[in-house]
C-alpha cells in the first residue's frame, strides 16, 4: 500500500514536472500553427478581406511571428475576440498571443497576470462626431450620448474626462468596433469614443467619411501591443524580439524587396546577427537562425507594415507621429541584437 502511494506520488510529480516543462512554443510547434487572438474586424489593423483572410497592421505581426517559427507566414489561425472576451481567451489558452489593439496597464500586468512584451502602436483615446452635431471640442459634449465598448480602458477614461470637466454624458455600451460604428451611424449616440487610431479606421469605412470629424482632444495614453501569459519567458521573448526585428529592419534599411541582397552583401555586424549570418541568436529562443529574416520577409519592416495598412497613403491616413523611429522624433526604439 505504501509502495503504491509512493509510486503514485512520483507519477504525479513527474506529470507536474512534464507540464511545467511544456512551453507555448512546444504547443505551437506540435499543433503546426500559431493561434493569434485578433480583433473582430478593425479595418487596417485586423479584419478579414473579401476572401476571409485576416489583413492589417496587427495581423501582419501575427504573420511575422508564424514566419519566424515555421518559416511560413500562412501558418497562423486568427481567432476574433471582443474587448470583453480577449483576456479570457488568452488566459484559458484558447489563443497563444493577443495582437489586437490592447492597452498596456498596471492592472492587466499584475492582476490579470499578463505580459505586454512591447508597444507596437502608441495611441490615445479620442472622439468622433458627425459634422452636423456642430461641436468642435469634446468639452462641448455636455449631455451627449456616447457609444463606448465594454471591457476596455475607454470606459474609465471617459468617466474621468467628463468628471474633470464638470459635464455629463449617457453611455451607449457596445461589444465591439463594428457594433459601435453601426450604432453611431444609426444615430443611437451623438459621439463614438475609442483609440484615435480606431476612430480613423472606422471613419475610413464610412460612405460619407467627410461628414465625420475626430475632435482634437486626446484624453489618455493608450500604449497598444502584443500580450502573452505570465510565466513563459521564452514565449514572451520570441514575441518581443520578432516585433523588435521589424523595427531594427527599418532602422537598418532592410526591406521585403532587398532582404536577400542585404543578406548577401552587408558587413554590418548587427545586420549579420539579425539575419542569422553570424552567431546563434535563434537558438537562444528555440528557433532557427533565419527567424528574423523570415519574419521581415513576410510583410516587410515595421515602416512598410505601417504604411501599407494604416499610413497616410491609405484611406485610414495615419501619420507616423509617436510611432516614427526614435531617429525621426518618434518612440519606436529597439534594443540591439548582440
Amino acid at each position: 500500500m505504501k509502495k503504491s502511494v509512493l509510486l503514485g506520488t512520483f507519477a504525479a510529480a513527474a506529470l507536474v514536472s512534464g507540464m511545467a516543462s511544456a512551453t507555448t512554443l512546444d504547443d505551437v510547434k506540435a499543433r503546426g500553427e500559431l493561434i493569434c487572438g485578433s480583433n473582430t474586424g478593425l479595418t487596417g489593423f485586423g479584419a478579414p478581406d473579401a476572401n476571409g483572410e485576416y489583413q492589417g497592421f496587427d495581423a501582419a505581426l501575427c504573420k511575422a511571428l508564424a514566419a519566424a517559427i515555421f518559416g511560413d507566414a500562412s501558418k497562423v489561425k486568427f481567432v476574433p475576440t471582443t474587448g470583453e472576451t480577449r483576456f479570457t481567451a488568452l488566459a484559458s489558452g484558447e489563443v497563444d498571443v493577443l495582437v489586437r489593439n490592447s492597452t498596456w496597464t498596471y492592472s492587466r500586468d499584475n492582476d490579470l497576470k499578463f505580459d505586454f512584451v512591447a508597444v507596437n502602436y502608441y495611441d490615445g483615446q479620442g472622439f468622433m462626431v458627425k459634422k452636423d452635431l456642430g461641436v468642435s471640442s469634446a468639452k462641448e459634449l455636455d449631455g451627449a450620448t456616447i457609444c463606448i465598448q465594454t471591457g476596455t480602458t475607454t470606459e474609465l477614461n471617459l468617466a474621468d474626462f467628463f468628471k474633470a470637466n464638470n459635464i455629463t454624458y449617457t453611455p451607449v455600451t457596445v461589444a465591439d468596433d463594428s457594433e459601435a460604428q453601426r450604432q453611431y451611424v444609426a444615430g443611437a449616440c451623438d459621439a463614438y469614443t475609442t483609440d484615435a487610431s480606431g476612430l480613423a479606421a472606422s471613419r475610413a469605412t464610412l460612405a460619407d467619411a467627410a461628414n465625420h470629424i475626430i475632435l482634437p482632444e486626446i484624453i489618455s495614453k493608450e500604449p497598444l501591443g502584443p500580450v502573452v501569459r505570465h510565466g513563459d519567458n521564452q514565449w514572451g521573448d520570441i514575441v518581443r524580439w520578432v516585433y523588435f526585428s521589424l523595427v531594427i529592419a527599418e532602422e537598418k534599411g532592410i526591406t521585403k524587396a532587398n532582404i536577400e541582397e542585404v543578406a548577401s552583401t552587408s558587413t554590418d555586424p548587427e545586420v549579420r546577427r539579425l539575419l542569422g549570418l553570424e552567431g546563434e541568436m535563434g537558438a537562444m529562443m528555440g528557433l532557427d537562425n533565419n527567424w528574423a529574416k523570415n519574419a521581415i520577409a513576410a510583410n516587410g519592416n515595421y515602416g512598410e507594415i505601417f504604411e501599407a495598412n494604416i499610413g497616410t497613403a491609405t484611406p485610414i491616413g495615419l501619420a507616423r507621429g509617436l510611432n516614427a523611429l526614435w531617429t525621426q522624433g518618434g518612440l519606436q526604439y529597439a534594443p540591439p541584437v548582440r
